[in-house]
């Protein structure tokens, strides 16, 4: 989910619309605090993946997330799952919003969806918000706060929230290579000799792994949300459909495959959702020492799932493309991810040709 501020809001685009009524009704038989008034409807701009939409009853407002148009693997975008989850993380975890209701019901709007309440901040994605820009450590700030919210999430036990049976540790990350190399090959409209190259490559440098923890499987930058007063807040955190269980550093590597430094290249740069016209950022190797810092687990091997962050960056920037492609979303920002995938892989060789930590 990206909801920001009441203007990351848009008219809902005419290829994304739903039955409002056939909602509005079913979240009154369901007793949602504040549906037994009229519901005014607008969808979340932001995102690339999963559909968001603000229900607005006046005195209460939520949010709405289905996934997205068209075919999609049956792991993927799992309403189900994301409901599960934030039906009980809040209870040990701040950021973690809280579900209200879920539908399996395809025939409501073509898709199960799932409620959960609408939170107001900000949410940063590739331009500083004007707000933020007069306060001269804001992107120290706001990496320390998702650095350290990472760490604690990493903390949650998980067992004591019933989610102990959510997925299976063992054998995570071998899992990981060989599920993004799978959807590679059903999604691609071309091939790349790199995602061959990566494969063995990370078959090949299988760390030891540690003890499992939740891990959340998208965490980014403009997957949470910061109070609008103080960049150091993190107030929330979106996009829990891949929540499992498994290697935490996963999580970290995901977070460095969009990272950006001043010294990246211009293909680096196309890869990130960050704002590229700042500076004062943590670097990734003060992403990781603090993480190690707050959370007292070993980095020694980050680069690996820095590779594997990015290896599966380019697969899910594919899954996106390929919709476009075949002309089951007319939402013409996912063209440019043409030419962003194969420049996304050749970033993944250079890093396993690296060491972040050296």
């Amino acid at each position: 989910m990206n909801a920001g501020a009441g203007d990351d809001t848009i008219e809902v685009r005419s290829d994304e619309q739903f039955d409002e009524s056939a909602v509005h009704e079913y979240l009154r038989a369901q007793a949602l605090p504040g549906s037994e008034k009229p519901m005014r409807v607008r969808q979340f701009g932001g995102g690339a993946a999963n559909l968001t939409y603000e229900l607005d009853f006046g005195d209460h407002t939520y949010v709405l997330r289905r996934p997205p148009l068209g075919p999609v693997a049956k792991s993927a975008h799992d309403m189900g799952r994301e409901y599960r989850v934030l039906s009980v993380l809040h209870k040990a975890l701040p950021q973690a919003p809280r579900a209200w209701a879920y539908c399996d019901d395809e025939t409501l709007i073509g898709a199960p969806f799932f409620i959960m309440e609408r939170l107001q901040g900000t949410v940063v994605r590739r331009h500083m918000p004007a707000h933020f820009a007069d306060i001269k450590d804001a992107p120290r700030r706001m990496s320390e706060a998702l650095v350290d919210t990472l760490a604690d999430f990493h903390a949650v036990d998980y067992r004591q929230l019933g989610l102990a049976d959510l997925g299976k540790p063992e054998g995570f990350v071998e899992r990981q290579i060989e599920g993004w190399y799978q959807r590679w090959h059903k999604a691609k409209d071309r091939d790349l000799e790199e995602m061959d190259t990566l494969h063995a490559w990370l078959l090949e440098h299988l760390p030891p792994g540690d003890g499992p923890t939740l891990v959340h499987n998208d965490y980014k930058l403009d997957n949470v949300m910061f109070s609008s007063h103080d960049p150091g807040r993190l107030l929330a955190i979106f996009d829990w459909d891949m929540c499992t269980l498994g290697d935490p550093l996963c999580d970290v590597g995901s977070l460095l495959a969009y990272w950006i430094e001043p010294d990246d290249s211009p293909e680096a740069r196309l890869l990130t959702p960050m704002p590229a016209d700042t500076t004062g950022w943590l670097t990734r190797r003060e992403l990781v020492e603090r993480y190690a810092q707050r959370s007292g687990r070993d980095v020694v091997h980050i680069d690996f799932y820095h590779v594997l962050g990015l290896y599966r960056l380019v697969v899910i920037l594919q899954q996106i493309y390929i919709r476009w492609v075949r002309g089951q979303t007319r939402d013409s920002r996912f063209e440019a991810l043409g030419e962003i995938i194969p420049a996304c892989a050749r970033q993944a060789v250079t890093a396993s040709e690296q060491r972040l930590l050296s």
